[in-house]
Parts: structure tokens; sequence; C-alpha cells
């Protein structure tokens, strides 16, 4: 273990600085572990300021070292139980080196230590950004980098720029040749005197050049190396944020329709008791959906069939008798006219013996379409059917759009005062209706002519039930009017009900008492009334079939 400047130098050691002695070069032969298989091997060890490097001997400096470690960060360790043993870590790197004595060891624990941080090394600025390299090995003109990862940052290490800086230092030197160069040297370049001073005062026997050169050619090769794989990991980098990116922006734009197509079903959900999707001209319903919505509650009506008792208030009023004439006089003159000529009628159904027609009205937009349908029933007589149609002891058996009813008063035996509630069918409003319902036989003023039979039923006012906030209140004036033909039987045979057949005419002016879309309102009422003739006529003959006939 020797100072290398003292084979050379002509002065003593008080003659030189303490900053040029720590970065005097000190070498020695030390045991070093390879591996399993050589084991301990005497490796030729080379501690230049705070630069710990090592060759297979003192002969092959010229070839470059094998590796070397900044000690600026490094912790040296004396092995607990063998005296002779010390170890280097930096990082993940780890030196094992073994002195052929205890005191040795001990030596070269003291000198690193003391060369981990010199003078010039803390003199120099710490706030620029450097390139961490604890551990490199150098061998020829390869580089291998010891850590998996390079990264800038500050710190006292030992980086390839500052090997480089040092080299460009030591190079001119080589091609000062004397006196004059020395002196051009010092003029054009004064900060090189401190250089020019120790290459003649510490190693006058001129530089190494072969073994620098090779040093300055393995520190630019790593050099470049380093910024290859810099430029290789900002690229891979780049790569993946521009990947991440493209996620993110296909996530946002998922994530957009998701929102835009919840906000259109979000206005096409239907909010009960909401004021926006009620009937009205506003309503923010379309009319496709409304009818949808009619149509599903009629069919859901149509399954459900709710009983409900009748409670019958009698009164003992007959103020509304005028009105019952003039409406059944009505009736009798204008609704068993022939439609056939009148071009405002509108064939709309025709099933069989049913023909079903409407005349357009509209009335500050709300839909008055009168209605009238025609339907030829056999094996029943028309008292028969007035007389279930008008019964509210039958009321619930073939009415599914009534939700309950009652005899508000009765008028006669004949004519009776009934508050109806129908069954709310969503979006449109709930509505009830308070009319008159009578029945009458009106005879028949030409022989020839069967007589009729006739119920009406039209909308009062009534003290007792005023309009409630609750419902709408509908207007009405309905007729059901049939007539009886009977065909003889052959011979003395008794008249049966294959010998009968019953013509019906139906007439429907309904106010529905608020708006409501009119192509909504329209073709309900084209599927709704033909429904009803087929299952009212269907359920008067099914009542009928085994009882006598009621003429």
């Amino acid at each position: 273990f020797f100072l290398m400047s003292d084979c050379s130098s002509s002065g003593s050691d008080e003659d030189l600085d303490p900053e040029i002695e720590l970065l005097d070069e000190l070498g020695g032969t030390l045991s070093k572990w390879t591996n399993y298989i050589h084991g301990w091997q005497d490796r030729w060890i080379v501690l230049k300021g705070n630069i710990l490097s090592y060759y297979r001997s003192a002969d092959e400096k010229e070839f470059g070292c094998r590796g070397s470690v900044c000690l600026g960060k490094a912790v040296i360790t004396p092995h607990e139980f063998d005296e002779c043993r010390f170890d280097i870590s930096v990082n993940d790197s780890i030196w094992y080196l073994r002195a052929e004595h205890p005191l040795l060891r001990q030596q070269w624990i003291d000198t690193i230590e003391l060369h981990k941080v010199s003078p010039s090394e803390a003199a120099k600025p710490l706030d620029k950004l450097q390139l961490s390299s604890s551990v490199f090995l150098i061998v020829s003109d390869q580089v291998w980098v010891a850590e998996p990862d390079w990264c800038f940052r500050n710190a006292h290490d030992l980086t390839f720029q500052r090997l480089l800086f040092v080299q460009s230092d030591t190079f001119p030197l080589f091609f000062v040749t004397g006196p004059v160069d020395s002196l051009m040297v010092v003029l054009f370049f004064p900060e090189r005197l401190y250089f020019l001073l120790k290459q003649f005062i510490v190693c006058p026997l001129g530089i190494d050049f072969k073994g620098e050169a090779i040093t300055f050619k393995a520190t630019t090769a790593g050099i470049l190396s380093t910024l290859s794989h810099c430029i290789d990991i900002l690229v891979k980098r780049e790569e993946s944020w521009q990947r991440r990116l493209d996620k993110e922006i296909e996530r946002r734009k998922r994530a957009e329709d998701a929102y835009k197509a919840a906000l259109t079903e979000l206005k096409k959900k239907p909010h009960y008791g909401g004021p926006d999707y009620e009937e009205g001209p506003n309503s923010l319903i379309n009319e496709e959906e409304f009818f949808d919505a009619v149509e599903a509650a009629l069919d859901k009506h149509d399954q459900i069939e709710e009983q409900v008792m009748i409670q019958p208030l009698l009164f003992q009023i007959n103020e509304h008798f005028c009105k019952v004439e003039e409406m059944v006089q009505s009736h009798m003159n204008y609704s068993l006219q022939d439609v056939g000529g009148d071009a405002n009628w509108q064939l709309v159904v025709e099933e069989g013996d049913m023909k079903v027609y409407r005349r357009e009205v509209e009335e500050n937009g709300i839909v008055l379409d009168p209605l009238k349908a025609t339907h030829a029933v056999r094996g029943v007589t028309g008292h028969e059917v007035c007389h279930y149609f008008w019964g509210t002891a039958f009321r619930n058996d073939w009415e599914t759009t009534v939700e309950s009813f009652q005899v508000v008063e009765t008028l006669s035996d004949k004519a009776v005062i009934i508050h109806q509630t129908h069954k709310r069918v969503w979006p449109a409003s709930q509505r009830d209706v308070l009319y008159v319902s009578v029945i009458r036989k009106i005879l028949s003023t030409n022989e020839n002519d069967p007589d009729t039979w006739l119920v009406c039923n039209f909308s009062v006012d009534h003290d007792g039930y005023p309009p409630s906030a609750r419902c709408i209140r509908a207007k009405i004036n309905v007729a059901m009017i049939c007539q009886t033909l009977i065909s003889p039987p052959e011979g003395d045979k008794e008249i049966t009900r294959d010998n009968i057949l019953c013509k019906i005419t139906y007439v429907a002016n309904v106010n529905p008492g608020g708006w409501a879309p009119a192509s909504v309102l329209r073709a309900v009422a084209k599927r709704e009334y033909p429904k009803f003739l087929k299952r009212f006529t269907s359920y008067v003959q099914e009542k009928t079939s085994c009882e006598a006939i009621l003429f």
C-alpha cells in the first residue's frame, strides 16, 4: 500500500498542498471476492480522489480498470468475525475485500473514509443536474451500467460529465513539450495553471496517454450509450403516456355517450304525477308514447275487472224530466238517420255486420268527434240489449273501464242519476262523469216498423256531486238504440232465438273535458268502440241463451 507519486517526487510531503495530496493515486494489493467458482482473487486496488478502481494486476493498468466505484455515498463495513475483511457497498453493488493483516485493513478503511469527499468535490456546486452513476464498469472500450436505470439528480457522485472535464483538462498537458508551450498555456489558459503545476510537480515523468485515451474513449462511449438509453426510456414513456391518453379519451367519449343516452332516457322516462308529462298541449311526452301508455293501460283493464260495491243514494227530486224527454226525442229524430249519404261521416271500422263511423270535430283544440256504430246481433232482442246496458246490477259484468259508480238519485223506475269514476289511463288524467241514464220503449208509428228500445245517458249537474280536483269531469251524450227484427218460423212453430235479430245503433258524443293528443284519442276510439260492442253483445247473448225471450 503506497503513494504512487512518492516513487519519483523530489519534494517532501510537507511541501504538497492537502488538496493535491488527496488527489494522489494510492494503490495496493487486496483479495477481492469474485464468485463461488473462483472465490478470493488478488487484485490491484487503486484509490484516486474518491474513485476506487481495481485491476487484474499492477502490470495491466494500461489496459484499463476492470471496475470502479465512487466513494461519495459508499458505506464501508468491517466484517464482524473476519479481522482482515471489509465490505464497500454503494446502492445494490457490494465489493468484498480482504487485506493480509488487520492493521492493513484498518489503514485501507481510514484512507477510504478520508477520500470519500475530497475538498475539490466539496467545493463544486451541488445544484447541477447530474447523471447518477454510483457504479460503472469500464473495460477497454466497453461500458456496463451496474444500475438498471439511469436518472438525473443532484448528488456528490463523480459522473461521466466530471470524468470528461478531468480528461479534457489532462489531454492538453500531453502536448506541452517545453517552456514556450507552458508559457502559452499560462497566457491563454490561466485556469490550467494548476494542472500544469500538478503535472510537473506530482508526476514529472509525463502522462500515460494510452491509458487516458482508452479511458476517454470508454467515457464518451458510456455517455453515448447512456444518452441512447435515456432516449429509449423517454420514447417508451412517451408511448406509454400516449396510450394512456388514448384510453382516457376513449373512456371519456364512452362516458359522454352514456351520459347523453341516460339524459335522453330520462326525458323519456315517465314521472308519475309530474306536471310536464301530464296531458296538455305542452306535454313532454309525444303522441306515440301517449298512445302506447293508453293502450297498455287499457289492455291491463281488460284483464283485471274490479268489483265495486254499490251503495245507491235515493233522492226524490224529479227536476230532470224535461231534459230527459228532450234528449230522447233528439236521438229518435237524428240518431237513426242513415249516414250513407252524408259526406261528413267517415267509415273507420267495418267488421262483418258492424260498421263504425266518425265525424272529426274539434273545439278550442279539444277533440269532440261524434261516433256512430251499427251492428246486428242474432239471438237477442232490443229489450234484452237495453235491459243489460241500462241495469246497474250488470254494469261491472261487462264494463271494464269503470273504477267505481253509484246511483246518486232515482228519478223513476226507468231513470236514475249515476256518478261514475273511470280508471285512470296514464298519462291521461283520471275522469269522472255525472249523468242521467234512462231506458224507454218507443212505439212505432208505422205498423211495418218494429218498436224501438232506447237507453240514453247524458251529463247533468248535481249539487251533491260537484267537480273535484282529483278528476276531470267529462261530458257525455250516449244512446243505445235497438230494434228487434223477427223472421216468422215455419208452420206453427214457436219463435225461437234463431228467428230473432237485434239491429243496434250506438251513438256517442264525448267531451273529454281537457286536452289530449287528437291522434291518440281517435286511435283509442277506433280501437275501443268496436271492442266494446263485441264484448257487450257477447255478454248479452251469453246471459240470455238459456232464458225466455224478453220482447
